[in-house]
């Protein structure tokens, strides 16, 4: 079983910056590829971005070059450095963990899932 709780989320001007946070209980986080996932109002959840065990990192086209996953398995815990934020990546962000190591832009192939973290910007 693994609990995660998100943080670092708030209302930010175009243009700017957030770091997200994610805290995984449990003393198997490094086994677990961890993702991020966002929901905007009226619209399903979708992809954002996943890191494997290494610190490798995939992203939704969206966000790439903009947004940087990474991890600290010595901490249990999972980030989402936000750049360039634009008035469309207002949703409630997700983090999630999962045990595969494909499928992993599909919310199918997530195990655990946090609360989220609404971030809003503002243009």
């Amino acid at each position: 079983q693994v609990q995660l709780v998100e943080s670092g989320g708030g209302l930010v001007q175009a243009g700017g910056s957030l770091s997200l946070s994610c805290a995984a209980s449990g003393r198997t986080f490094s086994s677990y590829v961890m993702g991020w996932f966002r929901q905007a109002p009226g619209k399903e959840r979708e992809f954002v971005a996943a890191v494997y065990w290494g610190g490798s990192g995939t992203y939704a086209d969206s966000v790439k070059g903009r947004f940087t996953i990474s991890r600290d398995n010595a901490k249990n815990t999972v980030y989402l450095q936000m750049d360039s934020l634009k008035p469309e990546d207002t949703a409630v962000y997700y983090c999630a963990a999962s045990l595969k190591n494909y499928g992993l832009g599909s919310m199918r192939s997530y195990d655990y899932w946090g609360q989220g973290t609404q971030v809003t910007v503002s243009s």
